[in-house]
């Protein structure tokens, strides 16, 4: 038999969170979470997009994260579990590649509000938004332009 030497001033491990629920809303913009420990969060997809644990947002370094913007109205299109450890979310973004850990759901929700002014802080300090870029509408020419009048776009007037 061997014996492991501990380290007493070796931080001791984070207890194993373990989700009870995880729902998505009707509206598909909130995920909640329920933890065994009485933990319940209700994480906004925003947010969990904005946080998503993989290397195309967090790199592969603290000086490698990136600040998204852009994403006030990303929905969660599908959650579908991992293992016993994790779920995979899909957003409308078409962005998947994140595991959510339960370990990491559970800091996203104890730790939102701290988490959120950072990340709104960032995004102010980069000179980013939250909304979506919309793009200009396209004019429409006027006869004298040779659109026509017809509005068909035929060119006929």
């Amino acid at each position: 038999m061997t014996q492991q030497a501990v380290d007493p001033h070796a931080a001791s491990a984070a207890p194993e969170r373990w989700p009870t629920e995880i729902r998505l809303s009707g509206d598909k913009r909130t995920l909640h979470v329920a933890f065994e420990d009485g933990g319940r969060f209700a994480l906004p997809a925003e947010y969990l997009r904005v946080s998503s644990p993989s290397a195309e947002v967090q790199g592969h370094s603290p000086s490698e994260r990136k600040v998204i913007g852009a994403k006030r109205d990303v929905a969660i299109l599908k959650v579908e579990p991992i293992g016993n450890y994790a779920v995979k979310l899909t957003f409308d973004d078409m962005h998947d590649t994140g595991l959510y850990g339960w370990g990491y759901l559970y800091d996203l929700g104890r730790e939102y509000r701290n988490r959120w002014a950072n990340y709104l802080s960032e995004l102010e300090e980069r000179g980013l938004s939250r909304d979506p870029v919309r793009r200009a509408a396209k004019p429409t020419p006027t006869p004298s332009e040779g659109g026509g009048s017809c509005g068909s776009g035929c060119g006929c007037h």
